[in-house]
């Protein structure tokens, strides 16, 4: 017989399939109803029907029995109490831990916000530092760039009033600046003109030298002109550049073409040394020089755009 700890273990209602309202009258029928089934006699295969027999025979024993079955029933609710009391003590403990968790991750956020706060302040100040220590250097560097500059403009303005490399020629009575005529091939319908735009001449053209103006006619696809600074970055132009693989171009002297090839700059061993009041005196002169020069630029560019519009009028008469 199984000792009475393990007795309370079972729930010997359920294991005769009764409720605990049962009578003992219905007690009995369905013990004989589930120990009829369970017999070992019947189940001669089965090797837990002795025990489940057995658990059948002690449930009708207690339930049968007044005495018995009231200290059963008295420990199996003070159990189903006890077990309510744990389900409430783990629903509390659950919510204490939930909350514990909680207050950490809110903890450890406050430190990672406050380390962020220090790394941020930190940082601010550092970026102070280097901005108030660097400002000096920044300056100097600033006119260390304008010094550089300056010594370029005036190498170039000495460079130009001094040697062949000159911005414009003779020509007649006037003097001209060097203009190249730019043709492609292009179709009247083409609205991007076979890939050539005044942004896209420049950078084809820049490398030879500085471009002054860059006029694509806006009459007649496949046709642009272009003015250069300098003689010599005209003669490159026109001697090198063949523009886009896909559509090349067709590169002749429109006005200031010399009659001899012009010299290349000359090299440091052939430069022409200036004194101090020769430079300062040189400088205002070249600053004239270039105040004339931009007016004369101006003038030239209005110029280049009526001659190319009289020449696509000429071959518009001329086509009909």
């Amino acid at each position: 017989m199984a000792s009475t700890k393990e007795l309370l273990q079972l729930d010997l209602y359920a294991l005769l399939g009764v409720e605990e309202t049962a009578t003992q009258k219905e007690i009995k029928k369905a013990y004989r109803q589930k120990a009829l089934t369970c017999h070992p006699d019947k189940n001669p295969d089965n090797p837990q029907a002795a025990d489940l027999f057995h658990q059948l025979s002690q449930a009708l024993e207690v339930l049968t029995d007044a005495a018995a079955k009231a200290l059963y029933d008295q420990a199996r609710v003070a159990k189903k109490k006890a077990k309510e009391r744990n389900s409430k003590l783990d629903d509390k403990r659950k919510k204490i831990k939930l909350d514990l968790e909680a207050r950490e991750r809110q903890a450890e956020a406050d430190a990672q916000k406050t380390e962020e706060f220090k790394i941020t302040r930190t940082l601010e100040e550092e970026i102070a530092r280097l901005r108030e220590e660097g400002s000096k250097q920044l300056q100097e560097e600033q006119r260390l760039i304008r010094e550089q500059i300056q010594k370029e403009r005036e190498w170039r303005l000495n460079t130009q009033s001094t040697h062949a490399d000159f911005s414009s020629v003779q020509q007649g009575n006037r003097k001209v600046t060097p203009k190249l005529k730019l043709k492609w091939k292009c179709k009247k319908d083409d609205d991007t003109n076979s890939g050539y735009s005044q942004e896209v001449l420049h950078s084809l053209l820049q490398k030879y030298g500085d471009v002054l103006n860059i006029i694509v006619s806006s009459k007649k696809k496949g046709s642009a002109v272009v003015e250069f600074a300098t003689v010599r970055a005209a003669e490159l132009a026109c001697q090198n550049e063949s523009g886009l693989a896909e559509t090349p171009l067709k590169i002749a002297w429109l006005e200031g073409q010399p009659e001899t090839a012009a010299p290349v700059a000359p090299n440091n061993s052939t430069a022409v040394t200036f004194t101090p009041s020769q430079n300062s005196l040189s400088t205002e002169r070249d600053y004239e020089s270039l105040v004339l020069m931009r007016m004369r630029q101006a003038a030239e560019r209005q110029k280049l755009i009526e001659q190319m519009q009289r020449e696509d009028d000429e071959e518009e008469v001329t086509k009909a």
